[in-house]
């Protein structure tokens, strides 16, 4: 039975299916979701665009999805007799990113669904973001059709690549549907097999709800985002209860009481409605103002003493930088907008600081280099917010004496310490095996050990240790030129080792500029000094006494520049006459810019700092 509101009621839950399409990025995901809008009805022909469900405007400038999008789709089989019934399928989609920086966004959107499309680029074939959403989605126990995208451009290897998903899946070739979300072709075909080989969401004995739970009366937060009128917005799926809009109820995590202000669906686009019920996903509407109060991952209940779902692991940053406001903005307007994003991105990791150059600003913890542009990006773009950044660093657990503790900011980095330790990755290269010696050359420039080394088809899959580190140092450019764009890889924290780094400092007429400091293997650190005070000289402006920009590491200056004072012609305005005079007024100007060179202190302008801390 359906409700005139179109909800499903809660015996009717063997029409639902919940699914999300994970890829390796740029194969096609949100086309293909494009594609399945348009089959279902849910969005109007005319009113369809590229990237329909990806909603942020960075989104579609950049080509790529970086929020997972939850749309509710209702679909009647027509192709597929056996499937040709009255009965409506509720189809509840997240489409994810691909980008291994996003990798937490697909971990939540698994954890919601009961199955997976996974979908491959017939002209790239199998890369490594693939091997990597696989793993997750098979571990997560969900059924996973395999289907290979781009058919229309007719590739020359496309039989191969579906032989490799095949054999990655373990299914019959004839299991892995060939599909174009560019026309169409294959697409309602794919949607039909969704109903038939995804399972509807499983009966406890609660009657709906994850099999491992025992309680009635729960929802999960999977992502949530904020709303000028209606406050935060708790994306929810639900399991084994019908919430109703005016309801009040408890966030567990923290025990907090809340009347929902308005309960809806996502069609795509927000559609209240009076009840969510059982094994839907939605939104609701919390009134709430504070990011803090919502926890990704939090269980949504009636009862307080309901136990709470596993929720999601936290996600660790593994990239630090500082922000700091400038031009226009104040500290509190960059706060108030990171506190913003921060809703709809529990990956990140905010502290306060304070810099003696910059001011108040913030140190702020990403997933990885990508995460860090595109959130800088949105600071920008939606909030109209000016900043500069510092230099990106890893966190380093360093020892003295019988002292452990963890440093996060370059300038707090000791200067000789016992022993530092650093994080440590391993990391899983996939590239065409004509690319192989090439991938390995990056041994030679970065501190990559391989470890094993398989064929896959027609690709080499190369499996090493690296330090985090290295990946800040272009690893992502550099992996991309040795093999014409065609290599890829995805890496997971495996643990630290003990590190050979040391702290570089930059100094300007004396003065160290903290922003500057940076954290830097020893066996790069001449080449590094060398480069800032090169780039510090054709960059500073010059002052009216002569400047030294030194570079210092382990209390030794390493690397020098001197900029030369501003020249002015005190005796311009003396034509001819005794030349005593002029020699007075040279020396008065020698000991005026002495005086400077003591007492004056040289302010590194904003738009240095910016040129610098370019790559």
């Amino acid at each position: 039975m359906t409700l005139a509101n179109g909800c499903v009621i809660f015996h009717q839950m063997e029409n639902i299916r919940n699914f999300c399409i994970i890829a390796h990025i740029d194969h096609g995901k949100s086309t293909l979701a494009d594609r399945f809008l348009e089959v279902t009805g849910t969005v109007e022909k005319r009113k369809m665009q590229p990237q329909y469900l990806d909603r942020l405007e960075l989104e579609r400038e950049r080509g790529i999805t970086i929020k997972m999008a939850p749309v509710r789709m209702k679909y009647r089989p027509t192709s597929n007799p056996q499937h040709q019934t009255d009965s409506e399928y509720i189809l509840n989609l997240i489409d994810t990113p691909g980008h291994s920086d996003f990798s937490y966004e697909v971990s939540r959107a698994l954890a919601a669904v009961e199955g997976a499309i996974l979908l491959v680029d017939a002209t790239k074939g199998i890369q490594a973001q693939t091997l990597s959403n696989y793993r997750s989605a098979k571990k997560a126990g969900l059924k996973i059709i395999g289907a290979v995208n781009k058919i229309d451009l007719q590739p020359e290897h496309a039989n191969s690549v579906l032989k490799s998903l095949a054999s990655l899946l373990e299914v019959e070739e004839n299991e892995i549907y060939k599909v174009s979300g560019k026309t169409g072709e294959g697409v309602e075909e794919l949607l039909e097999a969704v109903i038939e080989k995804i399972p509807p969401p499983a009966q406890s004995s609660s009657e709906g709800g994850p099999p491992e739970s025992e309680n009635m009366n729960q929802s999960l937060i999977f992502d949530s985002l904020y709303d000028d009128h209606k406050g935060i917005l708790a994306f929810i799926r639900n399991y084994n209860t019908t919430i109703n809009t005016n309801e009040e109820v408890y966030l567990l995590a923290n025990q907090s009481k809340i009347k929902l202000k308005e309960i809806g669906t996502f069609s795509p686009e927000l559609k209240p409605t009076k009840s969510l019920f059982p094994n839907e996903m939605g939104y609701l509407a919390t009134g709430l103002k504070e990011p803090d109060l919502i926890k990704i991952g939090d269980t949504v209940s009636s009862n307080p003493k309901t136990k709470l779902l596993p929720g999601y692991r936290e996600p660790g940053a593994v990239v630090f930088i500082s922000f700091y406001p400038t031009g226009k903005t104040k500290f509190e307007d960059l706060k108030s907008g990171f506190g913003k994003l921060r809703l709809s991105d529990a990956a990140l990791n905010l502290e306060p600081e304070s810099n003696e150059a910059l001011g108040r600003g913030l140190k702020v913890g990403f997933l990885g280099q990508l995460h860090f542009e595109i959130i800088s990006s949105r600071l920008e773009s939606e909030f109209n917010l000016e900043f500069i950044t510092s230099f990106p660093s890893v966190a380093y657990r360093i020892r003295e004496g019988s002292k452990e503790y963890i440093i996060k900011q370059a300038s707090d980095f000791p200067i000789k310490p016992d022993k530092v330790f650093q994080p440590m990755i391993k990391i899983e290269i996939l590239t065409p095996s004509q690319f192989m010696s090439s991938v390995m050359n990056l041994k030679v420039v970065f501190d990559l050990e391989i470890e094993n080394v398989e064929t896959i088809g027609e690709n080499t899959i190369m499996t090493g240790r690296m330090p985090l580190a290295e990946l800040i140092r272009d690893f992502d450019d550099q992996i991309k030129s040795v093999s014409q764009g065609f290599a890829s890889f995805s890496y997971e924290i495996t643990g630290e080792e003990e590190a050979d780094v040391d702290k570089m400092e930059i100094l300007v007429a004396g003065e160290v500029v903290p922003a500057l400091t940076r954290i830097i293997p020893k066996k790069d650190i001449d080449r590094e000094a060398r480069r800032t005070v090169e780039k510090l000289k054709d960059l500073l402006p010059k002052q009216q006494f002569v400047q030294a920009i030194q570079a210092t590491a382990s209390s030794r200056i390493i690397a020098r520049e001197t900029l030369s004072a501003m020249k002015k012609d005190v005796t311009g305005y003396l034509y001819g006459g005794d030349r005593t005079r002029k020699m007075k007024l040279w020396k008065k100007q020698q000991k005026g810019k002495k005086r400077l060179k003591e007492s004056g202190r040289v302010e590194v302008p904003l738009e240095v700092f910016r040129e610098i801390l370019k790559k």
